[in-house]
């Protein structure tokens, strides 16, 4: 009956319009013949084929053509017709496209901004948006918009992205429309149809003052509670900091609160959503809010139930409500000193007013009462308490530690020389380049960590300290690199270090030494199989980092060179190298140098170069056995080790 309105309407105010054109089925009589309206051999079309039987059945149908093309008088008719003013029969909605950013952009004279037809179809084709084919029917909109908005390089194009409509298709209103839900919000609910305007423009329905109504259409009784909160009330007097609807929820990336990946769901209120707001100090500086709510909650039970994967510990919105919070000075908050029982109640059944008393932000005091201030004052003492108790214990144990090392120093038994002076050298540089390169380049990676404080949290301390300690490690790798090419000692030194096969048998048989399987040690020689790893890790892992970090380091330069891809996995590797590195120092070097029982407190080698003889002749036999002229890896020592793994009696 509408729609019979609506045509009637259309063909009284079009009538003027139309003016003494040619009937309807001249028009047709050409246009629905293909054979009248070919190529005429000049490469165009004589003009448009319409079905009549789509044109009949469209909302136009009952309309003559003279009533749209108002400048065809006769039949046939040269030159084609002007294209046709909508606005002729539908002003108001002219003018409210005009309003809207597609009709300012078209009248800017920007390429391919979508008009009436783009929306609605072709005029001849139009159906009534109840129509399930109608491109503007509800179910239909979100395709209808996406043809632009959904398009990667046509939104890029205009410095848009798309990712907004993508985000919509996943959110919980594109789901449901895709499922065939009629009342879930498409595009036309939230930005308007005709008069779509800026998210700035105070006249927008998606204005930051305007959302809450604009979802309250839908969600009625959200909206009413929402509008008396502490939220809703800062948002209606012009507080730009208020958490309306989509700060919360998301704007486009709308999701379930049962969904793991939306903004409300329980592990993400605490972590994410809501300390967005009331983490930081500019609500304290600008409105007295108390800041570290978030961090004081994670510090909780609570939070450290919902950082294990809780999925019914309390969160933010279980005790100060969802849409409904007040200030807890209101006697309608959850967290009023009256409701207090009552809202924790809800998971803690029998609980009374003085469990209620019991804080859940506990990382900073909530006001002045006598638990919060005794809280601080306890965390105060203890504070200095701790300081003095284990930096006494420090002062202490440093004092026997020391007097063990100097004991151990003047140790009257007599010592064999393990390092001389230039690998001292060499060791102690490679020493001390490499804990200043793992101290700054961890604190590079983490500038907030406890490292870069260390440094004094200046971003040139680290930086150069780096490379400093760079180019000294690389120097140092290059004169060792001439050290064992050159030097006669070097050039012993490296090929004592080679791997052999007795490397294998000295493994296992120190492994079954430990397990109580065998009841001697294993005769090592100069260097035991844990020693050549060490060394030639250190030569591998040298290059690796040297070759990665110059790449770092000559980015740009590098970046000529190579793929961006190439740089990026350059940065990986210096990354994941440096941390193999330091463990690989912590847990198997500093045992063997500092905790292995045998050295404790530590290996002096590396000051004096010089170990016990007792020791040299426990751990390192073979090399007291081999004498100083004999080839590298002499094989006396080593063939009868083999003989007494295989049970024949030695020398």
């Amino acid at each position: 009956m509408r729609y019979g309105i609506l045509i009637a309407g259309l063909l009284c105010g079009c009538a003027a319009a139309a003016g003494t054109g040619p009937a309807k089925l001249d028009c047709l009589s050409c246009h629905e013949d293909p054979a009248m309206i070919a190529d005429n051999g000049a490469g165009k079309t004589k003009g448009l084929q319409v079905d009549p039987k789509t044109f009949h059945d469209s909302i136009h149908g009952a309309l003559e053509c003279a009533a749209c093309h108002a400048d065809v008088n006769d039949v046939p008719h040269d030159p084609a017709p002007k294209p046709v003013a909508c606005e002729t029969c539908h002003a108001d909605q002219h003018s409210a496209y005009q309003k809207g950013i597609h009709g300012a952009a078209k009248a800017k004279g920007v390429a391919a901004v979508p008009g009436c037809t783009a929306c609605h179809g072709d005029a001849h084709s139009i159906v009534p948006a109840a129509d399930p084919k109608s491109k503007v029917s509800r179910a239909n909109i979100p395709q209808t918009c996406g043809a632009c908005h959904g398009v990667k390089f046509v939104m890029e194009g205009r410095g848009l992205s798309a990712q907004p409509f993508l985000s919509y298709e996943q959110s919980v209103h594109g789901k449901a429309v895709a499922a065939g839900s009629a009342t879930a919000a498409v595009c036309t609910d939230c930005h308007g149809a005709h008069d779509i305007l800026r998210a700035s423009d105070p006249k927008s329905p998606i204005f930051k003052f305007n959302v809450p109504q604009t979802c309250g259409r839908c969600h009625e009784k959200i909206a009413q509670a929402y509008a008396p909160s502490v939220h809703g009330e800062a948002l209606a007097r012009g507080n730009w900091q208020s958490a309306g609807c989509t700060d919360c929820h998301g704007i486009h990336s709308i999701k379930s609160h049962l969904d793991p990946e939306s903004s409300v769901a329980s592990a993400a209120l605490a972590r994410t959503t809501c300390a967005q707001c009331h983490e930081g100090v500019r609500l304290s500086q600008e409105f007295g809010v108390a800041s570290q709510r978030a961090s004081s909650y994670m510090d909780s039970y609570h939070g450290l139930a919902s950082k294990m994967g809780s999925a019914v510990v309390a969160n933010c919105a279980s005790c100060h409500g969802v849409h409904n919070i007040y200030r807890s000075a209101d006697p309608r908050s959850t967290v009023n000193h009256a409701n207090l029982a009552a809202t924790c109640g809800q998971c803690h059944g029998g609980s009374s007013q003085r469990f209620a008393l019991t804080k859940v932000h506990v990382g900073v005091p909530l006001s002045k009462d006598v638990g919060s201030l005794g809280a601080w004052w306890v965390r105060r003492v203890y504070l200095w308490l701790i300081a003095l108790v284990i930096g006494g214990m420090l002062l202490h144990n440093g004092l026997l530690w020391q007097r063990q090392l100097r004991l151990r120093r003047r140790s009257p038994e007599r010592t064999v020389e393990r390092m001389n002076a230039r690998q001292r050298l060499q060791h102690g540089l490679v020493l001390v380049s490499f804990i200043a390169l793992a101290v700054t380049g961890f604190a590079l990676k983490y500038p907030d960590s406890p490292l870069a404080w260390l440094l004094g949290s200046s971003d040139a301390v680290r930086r150069i300290g780096h490379r400093v300690a760079a180019v000294v490690l690389m120097g140092v790798g290059l004169y060792h690199l001439v050290y064992v090419a050159f030097s006669p000692e070097g050039r012993r030194l490296f090929r004592d270090f080679l791997p052999t096969l007795q490397d294998a048998t000295d493994l296992k048989w120190n492994l079954l030494y430990h397990l109580g399987r065998r009841t001697e040690r294993p005769r090592f020689g100069r260097f035991t199989y844990g020693e050549k790893v060490e060394y030639l890790s250190l030569l591998w892992g040298t290059l690796l980092m040297a070759m990665t970090g110059m790449v770092l380091w000559f980015k740009v330069g590098a970046a000529a060179w190579w793929t961006g891809a190439a740089v990026d996995i350059a940065t990986a590797i210096h990354f994941y190298e440096a941390i193999l590195a330091v463990l690989a120092i912590v847990v198997w070097h500093f045992y063997q140098v500092m905790f292995d029982p045998d050295v404790y407190p530590v290996d002096w080698a590396f000051w004096d170069g010089k170990i016990t003889e007792e020791r040299a002749k426990e751990h390192h036999p073979r090399a007291q056995e081999v004498p100083a002229d004999a080839p590298p890896n002499d094989e006396a020592p080593q063939k009868e080790d083999r003989d007494r793994e295989k049970g024949k009696p030695g020398k």
